[in-house]
C-alpha cells in the first residue's frame, strides 16, 4: 500500500472543466487497472479522503458510488475495497513487442479466415486523380439531388424516422425494377428487387445466402477485390478462373471436378480488364449453371456507361428464371457516399429468402431511397447518365491519346468501351506495386493490376486507372508523370564481367 498516500494524495485540478467527482473517479480507476490499487486495498474513508483532497465530501461519495456501479470496487460494513478484476484487463497482458494491428491478427481467438484478407496499398480519400471507380463528383447535379431530398423531407412524417421496410422502400423497389428492364434488359418484378447498402452488402449477402463454409466459388482472376473479401469472409472455397476476350473460361472438366455453389462474373464490362462476355460464353455458363445446381453472381456494377456501341443487355435477361442473382449499385452513377445498392433475387428464390431477409436486415435510409426514387422517376437519373456517358468519352480519348504520346514503355490497352477505367498492361521489368506506390507520392492513385489477382502471373503486371474524376486538361502532365516513374523504377539487368 505504499503507492497509496502519493495517488491519493496529489491535489485534484480545481481549474479545470472536467468535474472534481470525474478526476477522482478516472483517476481511481486508472490506478486499479495498472495495478497501483490491487484487489483487496481499502480505500480512504470518504472523510478521510475529502480532508485530504480539500474536496467536498460529497464529491468523494459520488465517486465511489460510480466506481461501486461500474464493478471496480466493492462496499462492506468497514468501508469500500478494491474489486477483483479479470487479468485480462491489465496492460501487462497485452503484446507490447507488436503493432496494434500486428496483434490484433495474431491473436489465437480471431477468425481464422481473416488471413486470407490481404490488405490493400490504403489511399487518402482526397486522392483521386486516376482512380478506378470515382466517378466525376464535382460533375453531380447536386442541385436537382437537393430538390429531391428536400421532396421527400417536406412530406416527412414520424414513419420516415423508424429503420422502414427490411428490403427497402417500395417506391426505389419499384423505378429500380422499370430502370433495368428499359436499359439492361433485365426481367423483374419489384418484389425481386432488395436495397442494400452498396454492392458490397448484396455480396455479403449472397455469400450468407447461398453457400455454406468449405463450399466452392469461381471467380474472375484478376477479378474485384471486394467479391474477394466477401467470399473469403464466408469460408468458402475460390477458385481462380482466369479470363480470354470472350471473358471467363471454364471446361467440362472444371464443372466436373471442381462444381462451384456460386459463380461470379462481370460479363458487360469484367473488372478490371474489361471484356465483355459473348452471348454464346453467357448460355453455356447459365446452361452449365442450371444443370449442377449453381448460382451465378451477375455484377453489373458500372455497365450503365456504355461508351461505343450500343448497350449490352444483363445475363440475367437472357433466359427465363434464369439462376441469376443480379448485384447493382448507384456509387458509380450517382457517388459512393450514397452507399445504395440492390440484389435482384430469381423469382424461384424470393418466396424462400424473404422471410431470412427480412430477419438479416434492418433498412434505413429511408429519405435517400425515397429521393433517389424520385430522381429516377422524374427522368433526372436518365438525363444524368447521359451527360455522364459523354464526359466520360471525352476524358477516355484524351487518355488514351495522352499514353500514346507520352507513355514511352511498351505496353498495351485492355478494355474502354464502357466504365470508367483504363488497364495498362506493361513488361515485368516495370513492377506495377511499385509504379502505383510511386505514383500516390506525386498525387495519384492507379491500381497495380497483379493486386486483383487471386494468383498472379507475370501477364498481370499493369496499371488501372480511371479517368472519371480526372480533368482533362491534368492527363498529359499526369501521364507524363507515370513515365518517369516507370523509368525511375525499372529493374535493370544484372551484368558480371
Amino acid at each position: 500500500m505504499n503507492s497509496q498516500p502519493s495517488l491519493l494524495e496529489a491535489p485534484l485540478e480545481k481549474s479545470s472543466t472536467e468535474p472534481l467527482q470525474r478526476q477522482l473517479c478516472a483517476r481511481i480507476k486508472s490506478a486499479i487497472v495498472d495495478g497501483r490499487l490491487p484487489a483487496g486495498v481499502r480505500l480512504p474513508a470518504t472523510r478521510v479522503l475529502a480532508q485530504t483532497l480539500a474536496i467536498s465530501r460529497n464529491t468523494v461519495s459520488i465517486a465511489y458510488e460510480q466506481l461501486l456501479t461500474e464493478g471496480y470496487v466493492l462496499s462492506d460494513r468497514q468501508g469500500t475495497v478494491v474489486a477483483t478484476l479479470r487479468p485480462s484487463v491489465f496492460p501487462h497482458a497485452r503484446r507490447h513487442d507488436l503493432p496494434r494491428s500486428e496483434a490484433l491478427l495474431s491473436h489465437p481467438n480471431l477468425a481464422d479466415r481473416l488471413k486470407s484478407l490481404r490488405p490493400t496499398a490504403s489511399v487518402a480519400a482526397d486522392l483521386t486523380a486516376m482512380r478506378p471507380g470515382v466517378p466525376a463528383l464535382n460533375q453531380f447535379p447536386l442541385a436537382q439531388w437537393r430538390k429531391a431530398l428536400d421532396n421527400v423531407t417536406r412530406t416527412d412524417t414520424p414513419y420516415m424516422l423508424n429503420y422502414g421496410d427490411p428490403l427497402g422502400q417500395s417506391a426505389l423497389r419499384s423505378a429500380i425494377a422499370e430502370h433495368l428492364a428499359l436499359t439492361r434488359g433485365v426481367h423483374c418484378e419489384a418484389a425481386q428487387v432488395v436495397i442494400t447498402e452498396g454492392a458490397q452488402e448484396a455480396l455479403a449477402l449472397c455469400v450468407r445466402l447461398l453457400t455454406n463454409p468449405g463450399d466452392t466459388v469461381w471467380m474472375e482472376d484478376p477479378g474485384y477485390r471486394g467479391a474477394k473479401s466477401a467470399f473469403y469472409a464466408g469460408d468458402v472455397r475460390v477458385r481462380p478462373m482466369r479470363l480470354d476476350t470472350e471473358g471467363l473460361q471454364f471446361t467440362s472438366s472444371d464443372w466436373r471436378n471442381h462444381t462451384p455453389r456460386v459463380v461470379y462474373t462481370t460479363p458487360s464490362h469484367q473488372y478490371p480488364l474489361g471484356n465483355v462476355m459473348s452471348v454464346a460464353r453467357r448460355l453455356a455458363l447459365i446452361a452449365a449453371a442450371q444443370a449442377h445446381n449453381a448460382w451465378i453472381i451477375e455484377d453489373d456494377y458500372d455497365s450503365e456507361f456504355r461508351l461505343e456501341g450500343a448497350p449490352i443487355g444483363a445475363m440475367q435477361g437472357l433466359v427465363d428464371d434464369a439462376p441469376v442473382l443480379y448485384v447493382g449499385t448507384f456509387s458509380k452513377t450517382m457517388f459512393p457516399a450514397l452507399r445504395l445498392g440492390f440484389l435482384v433475387l430469381p423469382t424461384r428464390l424470393l418466396a424462400r429468402l424473404e422471410s431470412p431477409l427480412r430477419e438479416l436486415l434492418r433498412g434505413g435510409h429511408n429519405h435517400e431511397q425515397l429521393a433517389m426514387a424520385q430522381f429516377i422517376t422524374s427522368g433526372q437519373f436518365a438525363r444524368h447518365l447521359a451527360r455522364m456517358r459523354r464526359l466520360y468519352r471525352e476524358r477516355q480519348q484524351v487518355l488514351r491519346h495522352a499514353l500514346t504520346q507520352h507513355l514511352s514503355a511498351p505496353h498495351s490497352l485492355e478494355g474502354g468501351r464502357c466504365g470508367l477505367h483504363l488497364c495498362v498492361r506493361f513488361d515485368a521489368k516495370y513492377p506495377d506495386t511499385a509504379v502505383a506506390e510511386a505514383a500516390r507520392r506525386y498525387g495519384m492513385a492507379p491500381q497495380a493490376l497483379s493486386a486483383f489477382a487471386l494468383s498472379a502471373t507475370p501477364e498481370d503486371n499493369g496499371l488501372v486507372l480511371g479517368y472519371g474524376n480526372t480533368p482533362i486538361e491534368t492527363m498529359g502532365s499526369l501521364v507524363s508523370c507515370l513515365r518517369r516513374i516507370l523509368h525511375s523504377v525499372e529493374l535493370k539487368p544484372n551484368f558480371t564481367g
